[in-house]
């Protein structure tokens, strides 16, 4: 989701540069930051963003800058009038020294740029040609971020393989094992019967349910051949699946721990441990992922 994106532009006296940059993030987050007197352009810039980029933290920075003699000066009479009215007022009230001319100059509204009073027409004008710039830094970013998610396909097919190969490896291990678990079971029930004092049949029953559940890792590893197959599918699919892939991390790292906690013998809990640490790889990479 990494991408930095520039497109220049200029329009009778004023030039504009717009700067794009994107990290990761879990979801969309916009920040704006335009140049005063063009707060007008995020709301349209804003939904035109949100259309292409779905995921990641998107910071657009406007700068201009105005061709010498483009940016004349003018006082505002009306203002200035109404503050020197207010000053007047103050007068009988506050014993203050007189003000000076250029704090007076430096109040907001007094002084303005020609620019400020720009008729409609220019105004429009540049806006639409600020929206074009923005279009094509735009474009360039998605197409950075693109390449970005290209580059990362093979590391998550690899990331992928290594945990279905580590389920390969769970599937081969004695827990796994249906005569191993028999045996297991014959000697925990042995151990059940000669408790004192003796169990009721009923709660027998109950106890080597239970001790047939906490040894079956069977659903586990379906469930962690199907969550890995549906990554490939996700990603073999394109597009903005980060947060799909994000849950389907969250969902192996699941199975992963209910496996490890069912761990029968040392092999399957080194193997866990594998998966475990494969699983937060991918995990890692996905963060990279619109």
């Amino acid at each position: 989701m990494t991408g930095f994106a520039r497109a220049e532009g200029h329009e009778q006296g004023l030039g504009w540069v717009w700067e794009l940059k994107s990290v990761n993030a879990k979801s969309l987050d916009l920040r704006f930051r335009l140049a005063a007197g063009f707060e007008a352009l995020e709301l349209p810039l804003r939904a035109s963003l949100a259309e292409s980029v779905k995921r990641g933290a998107v910071s657009v920075n406007l700068g201009l800058s105005r061709a010498a003699g483009g940016g004349s000066l003018r006082i505002n009479r009306a203002v200035l009038d109404e503050i020197l009215a207010l000053m007047r007022g103050l007068t009988s009230e506050i014993e203050a020294a007189p003000p000076r001319l250029d704090g007076i100059l430096a109040m907001k509204g007094v002084l303005e740029s020609g620019d400020e009073t720009e008729d409609a027409p220019l105004r429009e004008k540049r806006q639409a040609a600020m929206a074009a710039s923005f279009a094509e830094a735009l474009k360039s970013l998605k197409a950075m971020r693109v390449s970005e998610g290209k580059r990362l396909v093979p590391v998550l097919a690899a990331r992928l393989d290594e945990i279905a190969d580590l389920v390969a490896q769970a599937e081969k291990t004695a827990s796994a094992q249906p005569g191993a678990a028999k045996a297991r079971l014959k000697e925990l029930v042995a151990a059940l019967l000669d408790a004192v004092p003796a169990l009721s049949e009923e709660r027998l029953a109950q106890e080597a349910a239970l001790i047939v559940a906490r040894g079956d890792i069977r659903e586990e590893l379906d469930r962690l051949t199907a969550h890995v197959g549906a990554s490939r599918a996700l990603i073999a699919e394109g597009g903005a699946i980060g947060r799909k892939l994000d849950f389907l991390c969250q969902e192996l790292n699941r199975e992963a721990n209910t496996l490890g906690s069912k761990s029968g013998d040392l092999a399957l809990t080194r193997i866990g441990l594998a998966l475990k640490a494969a699983i937060e790889q991918l995990r890692e990479q996905v963060q990279n992922i619109e």
